[in-house]
């Protein structure tokens, strides 16, 4: 039995930010060259500020990502699983060469870090960015301010509480029943305390779902025994489930004082290591366990497991008793009945839980929706708009908004032009105002002409992400949208007078598969 906690992956937990020189880092990068970090890169930044990439001290030049992807080490030798990059599509970035040093911010300006940059190198449109990391602050985070600890915080909390073996759960889902015993049984087995650890890589903007996430936690935290476990969050962006990324997650485990880590668990879709079972695959291309083995991270295997009715409880399926009846619920099955508000098995989870999955993610009838109307100049599509809009209004229930093409352009996009890039610029805000809309739980109701399907198809993915969608092609022929214009543009258009105007002398490309298609003409409103 260990009579220590577990030694930092490298021997020394890094710490990259120093209290007594970020004043002056700070005043030093008001005179620097500045790049914006998104909230993943400021995740990864994160992680290694605290240590959490032990023994990294910086983002990979080129030669140090070749040699990770290749031979899976660091120059000194040290096993190493994934490259760590920062990547950036910034004008500035595009002027920086080695030697020079920028400040690295978030959203709103606030100085996180110095680059002192010894590499950079083109790959497509990114400009890749590597050198030493000097931090002046962690990003701020104004939510579950209590359940966030660096490695060294939970470390020093580990020591005080005489923990010496501890076993981390790295969740990116929420946890049930069968998730829960197993978590339980491993740390008595193993004589080890338990490190809950949701992934809850996010912003609140753009990424909020890990909100309901760390609720759902904070719902089951209660469950667990106080004197063994404890709840922290990890600030680590999303991964695919591959045998890379789960040998990076062994070594945060250990920098955060863990030398065991469960392995699977959670339904993912795709992956070569997403179950615990991929563990003992012998077709595998890596030979994650033994490589586990070099980080000094014991990997647990989380089995396929099955509720037995008669005993009442979740075993692993082979050591099922012969004959039991084993009940089992898939995820997609899981996921299916959330959406649709039906009744999950009291056997599969907590009330409390699914009450906070439910409050995150309602079922589809209680979601908001966005009705998006797209077509031509003159093919109907405010008409539609505003006597759908008139309708729900009358239904009562829900606050509905209509965003008309017109509309938008008067109060939102007024400085705007009618270039191809002002009219994607136009499209893509009327898509962030109606996701803001839906994701409220509103209706939203869009009637932009929209012509490009790439940017459609972008919308798309961005209130789906929070709500419903049905997108609704205006196909009216060309020819009766002509005949209608009482504004004469596509007269002008056809005389030069309007430049890149939509079915003239700029295309109008067609929907893929739209939810509905309609041809107003000859057709009434009702």
């Amino acid at each position: 039995m260990l009579n220590q906690l577990i030694a930092p992956y490298g021997g020394a937990l890094v710490n990259l930010i120093e209290p007594a020189t970020g004043d002056a880092l700070k005043q030093e990068a008001l005179g620097l060259p500045s790049l914006e970090l998104d909230w993943r890169q400021q995740c990864e930044l994160e992680m290694l500020m605290t240590g959490a990439y032990s023994p990294l001290t910086g983002f990979m030049t080129r030669a140090q990502c070749a040699r990770v992807e290749t031979d899976m080490q660091l120059d000194d030798g040290t096993f190493w699983p994934l490259p760590v990059t920062l990547g950036s599509r910034q004008k500035t970035a595009a002027e920086l060469k080695p030697g020079d040093r920028v400040a690295l911010r978030d959203g709103e300006g606030f100085m996180l870090a110095v680059l002192a940059l010894s590499d950079v190198w083109q790959d497509g449109d990114i400009r890749y960015l590597g050198g030493a990391v000097e931090g002046a602050a962690l990003p701020p985070h104004p939510d579950f301010a209590s359940l966030r600890a660096t490695p060294s915080e939970l470390r020093a909390l580990f020591a005080r509480r005489g923990w010496r073996r501890v076993v981390a759960w790295q969740a990116c889902q929420p946890m049930h029943r069968a998730q829960f015993e197993f978590c339980l049984k491993s740390a008595i087995e193993n004589e080890a305390n338990l490190l809950l650890h949701p992934q809850v890589g996010g912003d609140i903007t753009d990424a909020p779902a890990y909100f309901g996430l760390v609720r759902s936690f904070l719902a089951i935290r209660e469950r667990f025994p106080a004197a063994t476990t404890q709840l922290s969050l990890l600030p680590a962006p999303p991964r695919a489930a591959d045998a890379r990324a789960l040998l990076l997650r062994a070594i945060v485990a250990r920098n955060h004082g863990c030398g065991l880590l469960i392995a699977g668990g959670e339904h993912q879709a795709d992956g070569d290591c997403r179950r615990g079972e991929d563990l003992s695959r012998t077709d595998a291309d890596l030979p994650v366990a033994e490589l586990a083995g070099k980080i000094g991270v014991q990997l647990i295997a989380y089995p396929r497991m099955v509720y037995v009715e008669e005993r009442a409880e979740h075993l692993p399926e082979s050591e099922a008793p012969a004959g039991a009846r084993l009940l089992k619920l898939s995820g997609e099955e899981f996921q299916r009945r959330m959406r649709a508000g039906l009744k999950v098995p009291d056997w599969y989870s907590f009330p409390e839980v699914l009450g906070e999955l439910q409050r995150q993610n309602p079922p589809r009838e209680r979601q908001g929706f966005t009705v998006f109307f797209t077509g031509l100049s003159g093919a109907g599509k405010s008409t539609l708009a505003r006597a759908l809009t008139a309708r729900l209004m009358e239904m009562g229930g829900r606050s509905v908004t209509l965003l008309d093409g017109d509309i938008v352009r008067r109060h939102l996009s007024s400085e705007l032009g009618f270039s191809k890039t002002h009219r994607d610029i136009n499209v893509r805000r009327i898509g962030f105002v109606a996701s803001e809309i839906t994701k409220n739980r509103g209706i939203a109701v869009c009637a932009p002409i929209a012509p490009y399907r790439q940017t459609r198809r972008d919308v798309r993915a961005m209130i789906e992400a929070v709500g419903g969608f049905v997108e609704i092609h205006v196909a009216t022929p060309i020819e009766t949208c002509e005949l209608r214009d009482r504004k004469g543009l596509y007269a002008k258009a056809r005389a030069g007078l309007i430049p890149e105007f939509t079915g003239v002398s700029d295309p109008y490309e067609v929907p893929e598969k739209p939810e509905l298609a309609i041809d107003t003409t000859n057709q009434g409103i009702d």
